[in-house]
């Protein structure tokens, strides 16, 4: 949305990306012996790069990320896309980020770096690796090396500009952009006002998501007065999502059911569906830099009450009105925020909804972000210019 958002403005923006969906398990080029393909969607260009298909985050996930990065550095000539402006590195991994800054020093542009998830920290606090595991220090040498080549940074977290900082970056170049919504993708249409209340969790099923949490405020609900008159749905796809099927299963969690994941392009009809959404971050210290978790923009933009459980210094729930907060993976915190909802009079609860859709318009919007992130563009490019 945000390359929309800057075509509009007059740039030539062209994305590219991995062939294979991490969250769906399909690959974008089916033709055999095709490495990569150029597409226009939705108006904007993109440059699929074939890489190979992975289950899980083992050994498969780790060359599909080492094949990515060095196809995009290797292979950018090919593509017949000119020579750019600007190059912005994201960082869904550090190597695709460290693909980007080769890109722009072979061009001699500017870069920008892209900070989505803090590399190794993530693999640190989440997946409770060692600090001192090889695959660590190589992470941080690339962490280090990244805020130092980049001319301009761009992190979704609202406090990591403190650990930038430490890691050797300047505080002067870090812009915080949240992540965003198109509010005029998500029509207003009231809530639900049935006899049973349907609690939607919409989203990625992995590690970092907390959902065992999540099933445990649904037993307690089915255990108590609730039972009949709440339903758990889990949306979308991962690698703990059979896992947790079979512990509902084994459990007899029969207010709990899954469905499989939803095209973007489908998900707000479907989350029309909810009375409640749901979602808690795990109770770990990474969350001190701060958030910025889409599916939560997408719930408060559907304008139903959210019930998050966090610890982070920023909050959109909290911020906005929009729903209750209550500590990261308390399940009955978590249980009687849902009954506390539940027992709101209906125009209460239409309320809050609304309270979250203004503020994701207000804080959220595409093109308000894409204001900033030109700004950053334009440093970029000028700084780069007057150091030349």
């Amino acid at each position: 949305m945000l390359a929309k958002e800057l075509m509009r403005k007059g740039h030539t923006v062209t994305i590219i990306a991995s062939s294979f969906r991490h969250n769906v398990g399909t690959d974008e080029i089916s033709a055999e012996g095709q490495m990569w393909k150029k597409e226009i969607l939705d108006g904007v260009p993109f440059v699929w790069i074939k890489t190979p298909p992975y289950k899980g985050n083992g050994l498969d996930r780790i060359w599909n990320m080492l094949c990515f990065s060095y196809r995009v550095a290797a292979w950018t000539d090919e593509f017949n896309i000119g020579i750019p402006d600007v190059v912005i590195g994201s960082s869904p991994h550090p190597f695709a980020a460290v693909a980007a800054s080769v890109i722009a020093r072979r061009y001699r542009v500017p870069f920008v770096l892209e900070v989505r998830d803090l590399w190794p920290e993530s693999l640190i606090e989440i997946g409770g690796m060692s600090p001192r595991n090889p695959g660590i220090w190589v992470l941080e040498r690339i962490e280090k090396y990244l805020y130092k080549a980049a001319d301009q940074i761009v992190t979704l977290l609202p406090g990591a500009v403190d650990h930038i900082c430490q890691k050797g970056g300047v505080a002067e170049i870090v812009t915080w952009i949240p992540n965003g919504i198109d509010i005029a993708l998500v029509p207003y249409t009231p809530p639900p006002n049935e006899a049973q209340f349907t609690v939607m969790y919409a989203g990625a099923h992995g590690l970092a998501n907390g959902l065992d949490s999540i099933l445990d405020a649904a037993a307690i609900l089915q255990c108590g007065d609730s039972s009949g008159k709440v339903r758990f749905v889990f949306i979308g796809d991962g690698p703990e999502k059979e896992r947790l099927r079979a512990r509902v299963k084994e459990e007899g969690l029969s207010i709990v059911s899954f469905e499989p994941y939803v095209p973007r392009t489908m998900i707000f009809e479907k989350l029309q569906e909810a009375s409640i959404f749901i979602a808690t971050l795990r109770n770990i210290d990474l969350y001190k830099y701060g958030i910025s978790l889409n599916k939560l923009y997408d719930y408060l933009a559907c304008a139903r009450p959210v019930v998050f459980g966090a610890k982070s210094i920023n909050n959109p729930v909290e911020e906005s009105g929009g729903g209750i907060t209550v500590p990261p993976e308390d399940a009955e915190a978590m249980a009687k925020a849902v009954i506390d909802i539940m027992n709101m009079p209906y125009e209460e609860r239409v309320k809050m909804g609304l309270k979250g859709r203004e503020y994701v318009g207000k804080h959220n919007d595409y093109g308000k972000l894409a204001d900033r992130l030109e700004q950053v563009i334009y440093k970029a490019f000028n700084g780069s210019n007057e150091n030349r």
